[in-house]
């Protein structure tokens, strides 16, 4: 897509959002459609902001000023807007924003909009062209398909755990394990981007806007992508055990740190495996191709005799060289060992997410590439009502004497 003098333009630009999120999932959802050239327009509380901005770590100003380090992650290339909307004012102004936009997205929790006077009846009538998407838990409980959990407040432990991550994560014999980072929050983050794209996608063609309800645990639930099918197909469930190593490696030791060897896919290549590590005696036993092993027997015997070569080694060499005999490989690296990956910097995946105090703050970038395309814009994120002026004295219909008299009111 290009505009002006074949420009090269966003695939978003010139959709507007309202965001009515908070955390990590709707933010981590809101911040792709910014990252796509979407006007982005957070919706906050007076004073203190949305609840991630209260989230540590935090990052010291010279001033005494703090910053969110999780807040700076999530909420590049966006604009900030504080309304208190228990006032009529501040409804009236968020009404006209409802109005003059494409998406309304919402992860205040179960029927929090509603309790406001919002229900998807009253948004519908103020813009019949809006997208309301609401990002919960297990469903709006006033949505097309509620269930009898929809009404429950959930995090990303929570649906982590019911939606059936846990028990295949961990040791053997161990307790159920979370996945270290926040996928239960940013999978459903992907997920709503990708339902409000269909959405605008339709809208295009009948004009009309919609109601997408999103639910975390249904999100989580979907990408069991092995485990479900295993399960439909032999009524048993899937735990910890090593009974499937040989296709579904662990994780090896080198010499400073680890590997990910995959599955070899056949005695053949286990053969060219041990000649590699000049184990040529193991070539005639079946055990060590994949024949009728255990998991006992892999940890017991197989693990230790393919370390007795990784440990001897670097990780990068380890994996070069499997790499060259057709084994998929890979490195496991830390936060530190990704900051400083060449391969990640070759791609663009790191952008200066700075801040008002004048800082550096390397984050992530969007992993969507366009030949040809834009790049990514690179706004840092918002201060708190940084945009209430711009936003509010325009489409919000608030002249600049009533901004004032509701600054000194508390309401914005």
């Amino acid at each position: 897509m290009t505009t002006g003098q074949n420009r090269p333009s966003l695939p978003l630009e010139g959709i507007r959002v309202v965001d009515v999120t908070h955390i990590v999932a709707g933010p981590f959802c809101s911040m792709i459609l910014a990252d796509m050239g979407a006007e982005v327009i957070k919706i906050e509380r007076p004073g203190v902001g949305e609840r991630g901005r209260g989230n540590g770590p935090f990052i010291d100003g010279p001033d005494g000023q703090r910053v969110s380090a999780r807040y700076l992650g999530l909420n590049r290339n966006k604009k900030s807007v504080s309304l208190d909307l228990r006032d009529d004012r501040c409804k009236a102004a968020f009404e006209k924003l409802v109005k003059e936009s494409d998406i309304l997205l919402d992860n205040w929790g179960p029927g929090a909009l509603r309790r406001l006077g919002y229900s998807y009846d009253v948004l519908k009538e103020l813009n019949p062209r809006i997208i309301y998407t609401s990002l919960t838990g297990y469903g709006d409980p006033d949505g097309p398909a509620p269930g009898p959990y929809s009404h429950w407040p959930a995090n990303n432990p929570c649906v982590q755990g019911m939606g059936g991550w846990m028990t295949v994560t961990g040791e053997p014999g161990g307790g159920p394990q979370m996945v270290g980072d926040n996928i239960g929050d940013s999978v459903p983050g992907v997920w709503t981007a990708l339902g409000i794209m269909m959405a605008l996608e339709a809208r295009h063609r009948t004009g009309e806007g919609a109601f997408i309800d999103m639910a975390m645990y249904d999100c989580m639930a979907a990408h069991m992508t092995s485990t479900m099918p295993f399960y439909q197909a032999t009524g048993q469930t899937s735990g910890r055990e090593r009974e499937n190593m040989l296709s579904a490696q662990l994780p090896l030791r080198a010499k400073d740190g680890w590997v990910v060897l995959a599955g070899a896919g056949g005695p053949e290549k286990w053969k060219d495996l041990w000649r590699l590590m000049d184990r040529e005696d193991l070539c005639d036993d079946d055990r060590y191709l994949g024949v009728g092993v255990s998991g006992e027997f892999y940890m017991s015997n197989f693990v230790p005799a393919l370390e007795a070569w990784t440990m001897q080694r670097t990780k990068a060499e380890v994996t070069s060289a499997l790499i060259e005999i057709d084994y998929s490989m890979g490195m496991v690296q830390d936060q530190e060992d990704l900051d400083q990956c060449p391969h990640l910097e070759a791609r663009g995946m790191f952008i200066n997410g700075g801040n008002d105090m004048g800082g550096i703050f390397r984050t992530v970038n969007t992993p969507i590439k366009f030949a040809g395309g834009a790049e990514t814009p690179n706004n840092q994120p918002p201060l708190l009502g940084e945009n209430n002026e711009d936003i509010l004295c325009s489409i919000g219909g608030v002249s600049p004497e009533e901004l004032e008299q509701m600054r000194t009111d508390g309401v914005v």
